[in-house]
């Protein structure tokens, strides 16, 4: 039958579907078959000749026969799964009932559990069939649906890579057909986008926590499957130039479906899950472990598991080269694919952080780490202006909070950054800390607004690095000193309750490095002398009633305290283009506010023998306006960050009282001492030697010494990031939202009563 006959057929039995009042009886075969045993409609077909109004009207009118139609779609792929998909009718029967399938996303009728059982059990069994998603293995026919049962579908894992050796031949059919199966999969996980966001996280996906069961006899080899699948990809093939433009990728689908299945999988609060011991290793985390501990879901446990080295460097491997691919340039433009499916890949690479303590030892063990921090600084770098790319700014900016708690993280840091990719940041020449503290630095004084309450965790990364760098460039020094310029102006400090974080922060980063790295960072001891005025403004800060409010009406006359100016911008990268603005029409979806910096994090203090101790929090003590006197920032300060133009942040004014309670806990004792002893030799040296020119006082300051003359050091304060519920309703927002965004083609949710977030333009 030809194509547009085959439509044809179909969209007259939809239309027969809405026009009918009356149930029609399941066993009316011949009505129902007109759905999927003659037609060959792709799924954007389908999507097209049943309109999501179409659907609603039949669920209203007419509900008995909505369910009957999946019912029967069902049954039909149910057969497909026992039989084994002989014939090619058979195959097509279920690629047209799972289209269809697809298609009915929204309905969640609460009876239909079993159904809704015998689905995902029978796209679980379709996934493993032989001659329609795997290869026919050792046995060239199936008798019979015993046969099919009795196959080890972990001989048919379809890639390579952890916990399989064996890759199998490519097969595009076979590709394609996982991918429609996959999208139904996740069109039934969907049922999350269509809940309003929990505050609390411990409700579990029904759909997921059955799929992921002991109940799916294919768990094991489904997610090595798309595990396998996802990281063995290489867009970039052979390596012939513009290779993407003459041949069509049919593995790009299957790979971004996979990733997106793999996520929404393991979408698990790892709050209540078994927390590592205090050397990093978790109970359990061998795969081979009889009746490990831990989560009920199997892609959780199976995942928390994997413990081999070479599985380790094939995971690592794959998603680094993947997050890389964006960044690749070539002397050609265009000439090398793009993949757009990195954000899957960094929520891929959050979880393996956070369910697999012993990968993320591996992550910090070598300098891999740098293959997935230098992409992660290039995407917060170009989406800084975009504000529909929000969430990949709190995605990555989350990833590195969690590494920058590992000691190892601020010591890989210290490996010279040699790969020039082009990003709009001043040219330098130093480390990877460097690149990192330029990126933050820009993201902060030139990136939009809504990127704010970041800002106490762009600086609690530095914060937990700084210990550990060896050598800051005098570019990188400058940035640190201009923030602290920026954030310390009476007006900015004044005008809002948790402003003063900000500076605490930086005097804490720099106290870390004079008094552990003192040697080898002479640029950022000159930066500080030359600064010098910034530290005395901070000490003498007034507190008195007349002077607060001066310096809040200075505030309407003066620019915002982060413009350009006085950051010695220098020239950017040679090839890169300015972070560019969403276009206006850009569909984006909310997020969930993200906790407060105290929430995200748990102070540890590092001991002599470098293992670190948990710091019990300190009780938060209120001050008589209501603002937390002590401890980190909350959640409050997220509205009252950026000052009003009509009072300086609602209802809050700052009292002599309050500037008080936290000017007296500046740490400045050892900033001061150090100036009081190296200002007045670098001023003499000056005079005596009639010197101008700054390298030879950089040679002095190189050769010189603090030893015994500063404070006793204080001891290192980690903050490191804790799994709390806040952050698993986030990342499960901005997951969905993601898939929602992507699966454009086609529209899968569009035009749905989606409640898990709203779906905005700019």
């Amino acid at each position: 039958m030809g194509s547009t006959d085959s439509k044809l057929n179909f969209r007259k039995a939809v239309i027969q579907l809405t026009t009918k009042t009356q149930p029609v009886e399941a066993t009316d075969d011949a009505f129902w078959d007109q759905f999927w045993a003659d037609t060959a409609t792709s799924v954007q077909d389908v999507f097209a000749l049943v309109p999501a109004a179409e659907i609603r009207a039949v669920r209203e009118e007419s509900p008995s026969n909505l369910a009957t139609l999946c019912y029967k779609a069902v049954e039909k792929l149910v057969q497909g799964a026992e039989s084994g998909c002989h014939s090619e009718k058979e195959k097509q029967i279920v690629l047209n009932c799972s289209r269809l399938l697809t298609r009915q996303g929204e309905d969640d009728d609460e009876n239909a559990r079993p159904l809704a059982e015998s689905l995902l059990l029978a796209i679980a069994d379709l996934l493993f069939c032989p001659d329609f998603t795997v290869q026919s293995h050792r046995r060239s026919t199936v008798d019979s649906a015993e046969d099919v049962h009795s196959l080890d579908s972990c001989e048919y894992i379809w890639e390579a890579g952890v916990g399989f050796a064996h890759s199998p031949q490519p097969n595009y059919i076979h590709d394609m057909n996982r991918m429609e199966l996959l999208k139904l999969l996740l069109t039934c996980f969907s049922e999350a986008m269509y809940l309003p966001p929990a505050p609390e996280s411990g409700s579990t996906n029904p759909w997921v926590q059955f799929f992921c069961s002991t109940e799916n006899r294919h768990a094991l080899p489904l997610f090595t499957s798309l595990l396998n699948t996802v990281c063995a990809y290489d867009p970039v093939g052979y390596g012939i130039p513009y290779n993407h433009l003459l041949f069509s990728d049919y593995r790009e689908p299957l790979v971004e479906e996979a990733a997106q299945v793999l996520i929404v999988t393991l979408d698990h609060d790892s709050a209540s899950s078994a927390s590592p011991t205090v050397d990093g290793t978790t109970t359990g985390t061998a795969m081979d472990d009889a009746d490990p501990p831990g989560p009920e879901n199997l892609f959780v446990n199976y995942l928390s598991r994997i413990h081999r080295e070479e599985d380790f460097q094939f995971i690592l491997k794959g998603i680094a080269r993947l997050l890389s691919n964006p960044l690749l340039q070539t002397y050609l433009p265009n000439s090398t694919k793009k993949i757009q499916f990195h954000q899957e890949l960094l929520v891929l690479f959050w979880k393996l952080c956070d369910f697999n303590k012993k990968f993320l030892f591996f992550v910090l063990k070598s300098s891999d780490v740098l293959d997935i921090l230098v992409p992660i600084l290039f995407f917060l770098n170009d989406a800084r202006a975009d504000q529909s790319r929000v969430g990949l700014m709190h995605i990555g900016v989350f990833i590195l909070l969690l590494l920058s708690g590992e000691r190892n993280f601020g010591v890989r840091l210290n490996k010279p950054y040699s790969v020039r990719v082009p990003m709009d940041i001043p040219v330098f020449t130093g480390t990877h800390a460097d690149l990192l503290i330029v990126v933050f630095h820009k993201i902060i004084t030139s990136g939009h607004q809504r990127l704010q309450p970041l800002f106490d965790c762009l600086l609690t990364i530095v914060v937990n690095v700084s210990p550990y760098l060896k050598s800051l460039s005098m570019v990188t020094a400058n940035k640190l000193l201009h923030l602290l310029e920026a954030f310390s102006t009476a007006w900015f400090l004044f005008s809002a309750a948790q402003n003063h974080h900000l500076v605490f922060f930086l005097l804490e980063v720099f106290n870390n490095i004079i008094q552990y790295q003192f040697d080898g960072n002479s640029n950022l001891v000159y930066a500080i002398i030359r600064k010098r005025s910034v530290f005395h403004q901070l000490a003498n800060l007034p507190t008195d009633p007349p002077a607060i409010h001066k310096a809040l009406q200075r505030r309407r006359r003066t620019p915002e305290p982060l413009s350009r100016t006085g950051s010695q911008e220098g020239t950017s990268m040679e090839g890169s283009r300015p972070a560019a603005p969403a276009e206006p029409g850009t569909l984006k979806t909310s997020l969930v506010a993200t906790p407060g910096i105290d929430k995200l994090t748990e102070k540890s203090q590092v001991s002599e023998d470098g293992t670190l101790r948990s710091l019990e929090p300190e009780p938060q003590q209120s001050s008589e306006d209501g603002s937390p006197a002590k401890g980190e920032p909350s959640q409050a300060w997220r509205e009252q960050r950026r000052p009003s133009s009509s009072s300086a942040s609602g209802q809050w004014s700052p009292t002599p009282e309050w500037v008080l309670s936290w000017k007296s806990k500046l740490p400045l004792q050892t900033i001061m001492r150090l100036l009081q002893v190296l200002v007045p030799q670098v001023e003499k040296i000056c005079i005596d030697k009639g010197l101008t020119d700054e390298s030879e006082i950089l040679r002095f300051l190189q050769h010189g010494t603090l030893v015994g003359l500063l404070p006793v050091p204080h001891p290192i304060l980690i903050r490191k990031y804790q799994a709390n519920s806040g952050t698993a309703m986030w990342f499960r927002t901005y997951m969905w939202g993601v898939i929602y965004l992507r699966n454009v083609d086609p529209p899968v949710w569009y035009d749905t009563d989606v409640k898990l977030f709203e779906i905005q333009r700019v």
